[in-house]
């Protein structure tokens, strides 16, 4: 039996693994677009690799995973689960280590152009023809590491459907002057994205002033809605709201204002000081912006800065990542349209995922 997978990325690697761990006579090669293969997983976590979360679905398995690969890793706040070693570069070599171990193939600097229903494989370096074909592509998502949208198109060519794309964890443009002002300052606020006035989505955590417009978790974990705005024909006007004192009431600020006059023992100076001048100098007013502090948000950095593309293939077109239409073909990871917030989860799945389609495709061929 022999399974070909087209991406050498977090999913590619892991069903390629679990594959031959559960099969190991049988024939797997990975077909890697890039010169190197896991470029992406280098720069996950800001190089630290935030693999996992003790929260997501599928974590035990991951980490059961990763444990019989000899990976050893430690898990911090809010579940986050990093490598040891917390060095990027220890999770990606020991994937390839244990490739190589089992006699996985990578081929890499190898584009695919083609799959037909055959399941033959038509790249610029030769034909291949295998019993499986596992999609493990990635999405649209910094394509300099990977990631060019191709893995959308091959599912497509074989019937299946995509729903829209756009960037997703990624940061936010802004209009408005002060973001620029306020350059490398950090809150932990309250944001709510307002479009036409009504607020849509609103979560909690740091936000990052920077001199494009907003970055920071919290920015990203609403930026998904920002994108979906602006990829329509008429957007709407998008704000972000921001309460910069989320565990005071209104009442609260205005007690301190009343006695304190401004609020840098609570903002800091320079935040305190933009505060005060737009509600000029009024102590009711400041309260009322340190509540419902609202910036221009014209969009977003956009695919290349992203760290993972909303939309994909349809998830009711596949079982237990296994096309519904084409027997023998599965998909796993970014690909599809599965998508989550900061914290782990995205990687998460991408190993969850492809070491599913592995145990999937062992399934069929053993009948266990």
């Amino acid at each position: 039996m022999t399974t070909i997978i087209v991406g050498a990325g977090a999913s590619g690697l892991a069903c390629a693994i679990r594959l031959k761990q559960n099969i190991p006579d049988c024939g797997v090669t990975i077909l890697e677009r890039m010169p190197q293969a896991g470029k992406k997983l280098l720069a996950t976590g800001n190089g630290r690799c935030n693999l996992s979360n003790t929260n997501a679905d599928g974590y035990l398995e991951v980490i059961d995973f990763f444990t019989s690969i000899g990976l050893v890793t430690r898990t911090e706040e809010a579940g986050r689960v990093y490598p040891y070693s917390n060095q990027a570069s220890s999770v990606l070599n020991i994937l390839l280590t244990e490739c190589d171990r089992l006699g996985v193939e990578i081929i890499t600097d190898c584009t695919v152009a083609e799959i037909d229903k055959n399941l033959c494989v038509k790249t610029n370096k030769g034909i291949f023809k295998a019993d499986n074909v596992v999609i493990a592509a990635g999405g649209k998502a910094q394509k300099n590491l990977g990631s060019n949208g191709s893995g959308y198109q091959l599912l497509s060519s074989l019937g299946h459907n995509i729903t829209p794309l756009c960037p997703a964890l990624v940061q936010l443009t802004s209009s408005s002057k002060y973001p620029r002002m306020l350059k490398g300052h950090r809150v932990k606020c309250n944001m709510a994205i307002q479009l036409d006035g009504i607020t849509v989505k609103e979560d909690f955590g740091e936000a990052l002033f920077t001199d494009y417009g907003l970055s920071g978790i919290v920015t990203m974990n609403l930026s998904k809605t920002v994108s979906e705005n602006f990829a329509k024909e008429n957007p709407k006007k998008c704000h972000a709201v921001l309460d910069l004192i989320p565990d005071r009431s209104i009442d609260e600020i205005n007690e301190y204002l009343n006695k304190f006059h401004n609020l840098k023992g609570i903002l800091g100076d320079d935040l305190s000081d933009i505060i005060e001048k737009q509600a000029d100098g009024n102590i009711s007013k400041t309260a009322v912006f340190a509540k419902n502090w609202k910036l221009i948000v014209t969009g977003t950095k956009g695919f290349d800065f992203a760290q993972i593309t909303s939309g994909g293939a349809k998830l009711n077109q596949f079982e237990h990542y296994q096309s519904k239409l084409i027997e023998g073909l599965f998909a796993c990871g970014e690909v599809l349209d599965r998508q989550f917030e900061c914290g782990g989860y995205n990687l998460n799945f991408a190993w969850y995922s492809g070491i599913e389609a592995a145990d999937r495709i062992t399934f069929l061929y053993k009948g266990i």
